[in-house]
């Protein structure tokens, strides 16, 4: 995990310079129309520094997952342009559907100070996901600075995230502003906690969490375990989980997690209780059970219990850090423990805690209820998030400049 300060875009004299910004403009899109435009707004503050310093913009980003054969209309990031020429009050030239094609050198060429460009979706080319460094040496022409603001693909090795800045070797690489605060929170978090540190997790597979349940334990005070990953942790100590999610091919290396935890000081916390239907499903009759749950229910949030005492570790914490929910919360009444989790940490954020969020699914729950607002942090990326909670690499941001 990275950990070391680097380079950011605001050290960097970019007047007269093109810089190259990785940024990360992959929004749900449906029929043209942005449903969440919350990872174009969170490029702003690095795309305007570098405008408002006499510098010019040149973004490339991918979107969704295209074939890798060419242009398709439904991955375009033309509407993004759109609304960043909203949000920015200037315009942003989309110049072609190819980000390589003569049109798109042409454009690059003959850019501005405080002029702004957005690259087609560099994922028409299957070389981008390929990590291909002859795709990735023409992208690195188009720019003086390389700038990587991109946090959500920043644990993949796509052409765009590595072999471009190699490829720019000897021309700065640099953190952008939103980058440079996922690291500070979410690295910072882990290595230099104030504590009580707690730490949430939730989700649908305990599978998804093994790598940051391990890397956790010993580090965090108390380690907090909710939504569906928990009952195949219950199922391995030998609770009965009735037709509730189980990865019955875990059940093993569940128990290993646990002894591994119990072997160290953090305390893990488990559901006691849970909200149960028959089926997930709005409307349904909900009964409380548990932690045993019977044969025909399954359980979809936790039980009012669950909630007590785990709103209570996470209000004590000084350091707290959430991933994934803790149910199957796009139904009520099966998201009241997530929106338990959500309001003591706002609390513990009010009374001074660093409360630091998962991107993804948790993130997602956050925003709809209007309340991202109340944390320190809410990352945007989910897949990138978790990576950096489990201590794994990432390569988009290895091959930037240390400061």
């Amino acid at each position: 995990m990275p950990s070391a300060a680097r380079t950011t875009i605001d050290a960097i004299e970019v007047s007269g310079k093109t810089v190259l910004v990785r940024v990360d403009f992959n929004v749900p899109i449906s029929d043209g129309e942005i449903s969440d435009d919350s990872r174009i707004r969170a490029a702003i503050p690095t795309i305007q520094s570098i405008l408002d310093r006499g510098g010019s913009c040149v973004l490339m980003s991918h979107l969704g997952r295209p074939s890798g054969n060419g242009f398709e209309s439904a991955f375009s990031l033309a509407p993004a342009a759109v609304r960043l020429s909203e949000l920015l009050d200037r315009p942003v030239n989309l110049p072609s559907d190819d980000c390589l094609d003569d049109a798109s050198r042409a454009a690059v060429a003959s850019i501005g100070s405080g002029e702004v460009i957005l690259l087609e979706n560099l994922r028409f080319h299957a070389a981008e996901k390929k990590g291909d460094v002859d795709f990735a040496a023409r992208l690195a022409i188009y720019g003086d600075v390389y700038c990587q603001d991109a946090f959500g693909a920043a644990h993949r090795a796509d052409a765009s995230m590595v072999a471009v800045p190699q490829a720019m070797e000897g021309r700065p690489r640099t953190a952008g502003r939103l980058l440079e605060a996922e690291l500070k929170y979410l690295s910072g978090a882990i290595d230099s906690p104030e504590r009580p540190f707690v730490a949430v997790l939730g989700g649908a597979k305990i599978s998804d969490k093994l790598a940051t349940i391990r890397h956790l334990a010993g580090r965090v005070d108390t380690l907090v375990v909710g939504g569906a990953m928990a009952f195949t942790l219950l199922r391995a100590m030998g609770h009965d989980t009735g037709r509730s999610l189980v990865e019955a091919s875990m059940i093993e290396e569940a128990r290993a997690i646990i002894d591994a935890v119990d072997a160290t000081p953090t305390t893990l916390l488990l559901p006691v209780d849970f909200v149960c239907a028959a089926a997930p499903a709005a409307g349904v009759e909900t009964t409380v059970s548990g932690p045993d749950i019977e044969s025909g229910l399954m359980g979809l949030d936790i039980g009012p219990a669950s909630i007590n005492s785990f709103s209570a570790a996470v209000r004590a914490a000084r350091t707290v850090v959430w991933n994934g929910p803790m149910g199957l919360f796009e139904i009520p009444p099966f998201d009241q423990g997530t929106l338990a989790i959500t309001n003591a940490m706002i609390e513990a954020t009010i009374a001074g805690a660093t409360s630091v969020v998962g991107g993804g699914d948790t993130a997602a729950a956050v925003n709809d209820l209007g309340l991202g607002a109340g944390f320190t942090h809410v990352s945007t990326g989910g897949g990138a998030s978790l990576r950096m909670l489990e201590g794994g690499p990432m390569p988009g941001v290895d091959t930037l400049d240390l400061a």
